[in-house]
């Protein structure tokens, strides 16, 4: 009778070895993530839907005890800890339980980072969700030239049109731009001391095709005040002085240049605009309520520093401060405060801002090395908290997905490289 108990079992054992088969599964998972970094600069239910379908292809291949024992390392205990936050959060706010739960989804993309880290510490193809999300955002750019010239030619509905925006919004796009601007600095680098003209040459084109349009098409005032921090740290780090002197100096006449063109001079004038408009009359203008809705949340902050308001407060924080006023910029209502750092602290007071900065830091350090993984992955953390001071770019769809698509994939491809995670299994 054992023997026949045994049996069944045995083929039970040996179709589940199958199916769990890495030699498939591997690449499965592994065009996925190209999918899902290939769709970001154009949906956001392309990649909801791809990034699904990579956690269940590489759900069934990973090292289940080798995960769980990765996951007392800051890199992946640090995320789970800002969602675990968020979920706990939800017992101290005061909002509707439908907001509440609603604030707590944007941290869910965090579950992932863990399982990109151990996922793409063992794949060989990690390169290629980098390459993906280039050639995607190229031929955005090039979209956006042509919508430049023709506005109707958009996936944009015709209320929602800007000149230069064929999908999403011109935030996004210049989150996209400037970080693939940036990161090709160091490949051309490479390739002009490996003698590979043409290979660079490229790459100067695409960067350089991408800068042009930031320039005279549209970008976001984000992306003007980042890109040259970036480029500034990228001397810094890879060229010698007498380099750093000449890209200062190209960067200096650029930035002149830039200065003086018709779309940076009425972006300029309409700021100073904004500014007097809001502080002479209380007029709603978009600098003015950045600027309005950053000094009620340093109020909201200073009445529960510790825990916080809870998740999903910040909304009606806001309503509740605008009692009394109609249509001036002291009564506007919002849920985000348009900085990472404040729309932590209201929801989870200084423990949230703890975990957050813990976070980034943690990601920083293992950046550390020479390479273009390392430099991408650095790229990205930075990026996102220059990016974050301006606006609440972790839990902003597209940013947020940029930051953990490129931590994780680059993350693991790092642990690989200093066999933090074993690759005898890499496919």
């Amino acid at each position: 009778m054992s023997g026949v108990a045994a049996a069944p079992a045995s083929r039970l054992s040996e179709w589940w070895r199958r199916v769990r088969d890495p030699a498939i599964w591997m690449p499965t998972a592994d065009t996925f993530a190209v999918l899902t970094a290939a769709s970001l600069p154009w949906s956001t239910s392309l990649v909801g839907i791809f990034a699904l379908l990579w956690l269940g292809s590489a759900a069934l291949i990973v090292d289940y005890p080798e995960y769980f024992r990765s996951l007392k390392q800051p890199i992946c205990a640090l995320p789970l800890a800002i969602f675990g936050l968020a979920l706990l959060g939800t017992l101290w706010s005061d909002a509707p339980w439908a907001t509440r739960l609603y604030s707590v989804a944007p941290y869910a993309k965090f579950l992932l980072l863990p399982g990109l880290f151990h996922h793409f510490a063992r794949s060989s193809r990690g390169m290629w969700v980098f390459v993906a999300f280039l050639v995607s955002t190229t031929m955005m750019m090039v979209m956006s030239w042509i919508t430049a010239f023709e506005p109707a030619f958009t996936l944009k509905p015709v209320g929602d049109r800007l000149c230069g925006v064929f999908a999403k919004n011109y935030i996004d796009q210049s989150q996209e731009f400037s970080l693939c601007v940036v990161a090709l600095t160091y490949p051309v680098m490479v390739l002009l001391k490996e003698g590979k003209r043409w290979q660079a040459g490229l790459l100067i084109a695409i960067a350089l095709g991408l800068v042009l349009n930031m320039v005279f098409v549209i970008a976001s005032r984000t992306a003007q005040v980042t890109i040259p921090l970036l480029l500034a740290l990228f001397a810094l780090r890879y060229l010698s002085w007498r380099s750093t002197i000449v890209l200062g100096v190209i960067t200096l006449i650029g930035a002149s240049l830039w200065a003086v063109t018709p779309r940076m001079c009425r972006t300029v004038e309409t700021l100073a605009r904004d500014l007097t408009l809001y502080e002479q009359q209380n007029i709603p203008t978009s600098a003015g309520l950045r600027l309005e809705y950053w000094k009620k949340s340093t109020q909201f902050i200073q009445q529960a520093p510790f825990a916080g308001h809870g998740t999903g407060s910040i909304q009606g924080l806001f309503q509740r401060a605008a009692t009394g006023y109609a249509v001036e910029a002291t009564g506007h209502v919002v849920a985000n405060p348009h900085n990472q750092t404040l729309h932590t602290a209201i929801q989870w007071g200084i423990m949230g801002v703890i975990l957050l900065y813990l976070m980034w830091v943690s990601h920083l350090l293992l950046f550390r090395g020479e390479g273009l993984v390392a430099w991408i992955g650095m790229l990205v953390v930075l990026q996102n908290m220059l990016s974050s001071l301006f606006n609440s770019h972790l839990v902003d769809f597209h940013a947020g997905w940029m930051y953990v698509l490129g931590v994780g994939v680059a993350g693991g491809m790092m642990l690989k490289r200093r066999a933090g995670f074993p690759a005898k299994r890499a496919v």
